[in-house]
Parts: structure tokens; C-alpha cells; sequence
């Protein structure tokens, strides 16, 4: 049994294409960045603390609904640019910060993953470095993206797999993780675990 530690339809849909079968059980959790704390720090603890919470949430169930051989998979992406974390905007005018600060400029999306058993004594994190170079955007059209509804629940105020691809000028690195699930490395993960994908989907 694979538990996916994430609401997150995009997440879903990526680990989808890996096996065919899993539980999605998200947990809420606290993602206010420490102190100081490094973007890539940050990003490997929030998946931690997510596959944590849902392990937690998930041992709270009646014990004839858990397996004991459960595998919990958690992710959480951050869009950096000059050492800072860019959250979600909850405003337009955190938005045109956000896009205004992009544009025109590269930026490193960062995307962890952690995948760990029901007794947390086979846990595995990884962090996942993708580079995006923005063009130019003007604040009409930041207006215009703003109005179509997609940033509002996006990190960095764009989706790299809808409309914001429009201003995706170049990239490097990985396009799962950039979306939100780095799909070579889950898969690496998850065979340490004893899943492997083709396998999986083989007929």
C-alpha cells in the first residue's frame, strides 16, 4: 500500500504515472519557514513533517483498515530567487511582487521528496534543484494571469504546466519536480522500498 502525504491534484496525477494504485491522505501542517532557516532545508523538512503527519493520521484509522507494510510519499516545492522562499500569493499585489521579482530572471525551484515506512525507521529525503529563466512579463498581463485563476494556490504565483508557461523563457533540471513531483527520483526511492514502477505497470 503507497499513501501519497498530499492534496495536491498535480502530485497525483505525477505519481499516478508511476503505479496504478494508492491512497491519498493528506495532513495539515505548519509550513512557516524557520528563522534563517536555508530554502533547501526548509523544503526537505516540510516534506518530512507532511509524510509525518499523515503516517500520524493514518495510525489514528481502525486497525483492520491499516497495513502495517504501508509506504507514505511526501513532496513540498519552493520557488527561490535571491536566497528568498516565494510562497502563495493571496493578493494580486502579492502576485505582481512575486512575478515582478521573476521576471526577466533565473530562478531555482526547489521540490523535496520524503518517502518513509509505517515505523519511520526506513525514511528516505531528497531535494531536487530545477532552474527556470523567466522573460520579461509586464504588469498588464501579470493582471490578465492574475484573473485566469491560476496562481492563486501556486508557489512563486505560477504554474509551470499551464498558463505560466508562457513566460517560461528556458529551463534545466527537472520538470516533474518543477511541477511538484520529481518523478526520476521517486522512482529511484521508491525500488529502494521494494516498488518498482515498470513492474508495477506492466501488464
Amino acid at each position: 500500500m503507497l499513501v501519497l502525504a498530499s492534496a495536491s491534484p498535480r502530485r497525483k496525477e505525477l505519481l499516478g504515472t508511476l503505479v496504478v494504485s494508492f491512497q491519498v491522505l493528506p495532513a495539515n501542517i505548519d509550513e512557516t519557514p524557520y528563522e534563517q532557516e536555508a530554502p533547501a532545508d526548509y523544503v526537505v523538512r516540510m516534506a518530512k513533517e507532511k509524510a509525518q503527519a499523515s503516517i500520524h493520521k493514518y495510525q489514528q484509522q481502525a486497525a483492520d483498515l491499516q497495513d502495517k507494510a504501508a509506504i507514505f510519499i511526501a513532496s513540498d516545492t519552493s520557488v527561490v530567487i535571491d536566497g528568498n522562499i516565494l510562497g502563495k500569493p493571496a493578493s494580486l499585489d502579492e502576485a505582481k511582487v512575486m512575478l515582478r521579482q521573476l521576471s526577466g530572471r533565473s530562478h531555482q525551484v526547489l521540490t523535496s521528496l520524503c518517502i518513509s515506512n509505517l515505523e519511520q525507521d526506513h525514511l528516505v529525503a531528497k531535494c531536487v534543484s530545477s532552474d527556470v529563466c523567466f522573460r520579461d512579463i509586464s504588469d498588464v498581463e501579470i493582471e490578465h494571469y492574475w484573473r485566469s485563476g491560476e496562481p492563486q494556490d501556486k508557489a512563486g504565483s505560477y504554474a509551470i504546466q499551464g498558463l505560466g508557461a508562457v513566460f517560461v523563457r528556458s529551463m534545466s533540471g527537472s520538470y516533474s519536480a518543477i511541477v511538484g513531483l520529481p518523478l526520476f527520483e521517486t522512482s529511484q526511492i521508491l525500488s529502494q522500498f521494494g516498488i518498482h514502477s515498470l513492474e508495477v505497470l506492466s501488464p
